[in-house]
């Protein structure tokens, strides 16, 4: 069974100020949206960022436009201007988390039961 990657159900947009990489999250289709709140928590995204991100993570949910922006502390190495890292802004934040596995089984039976 092919991988399942956020990717695959996701897009969004993302920055950086200082320290601070801010993502924000929306589904390619809105029926998705329930499914990434109850999926994508800080906890999974602390977990993927592991060693990466030091700093607190904030989930802010915008139900209207269907989207969930995630801003995270400590994430970029010290900013750009201090950082060692080769790109350390906020675009290639978001695409690390794009490459996050999804558990294929709870994503087939969450849109079974739509």
């Amino acid at each position: 069974m092919k991988e399942l990657l956020l990717n695959d159900i996701a897009h969004g947009r993302s920055g950086d100020k200082g320290n601070i990489s801010n993502l924000c999250v929306y589904p390619k289709d809105e029926k998705d949206y329930e499914f990434l709140k109850d999926y994508l928590t800080v906890e999974r995204v602390k977990k993927h960022f592991e060693g990466i991100v030091f700093g607190e993570i904030k989930r802010y949910e915008v139900d209207s436009l269907k989207g969930m922006n995630f801003v995270m502390k400590e994430a970029l190495g010290g900013g750009a201007t201090l950082s060692l890292r080769l790109d350390s802004l906020g675009k290639s934040m978001f695409s690390a988390l794009l490459r996050m596995k999804i558990d294929r089984n709870i994503y087939e039976q969450y849109r079974k039961d739509l």
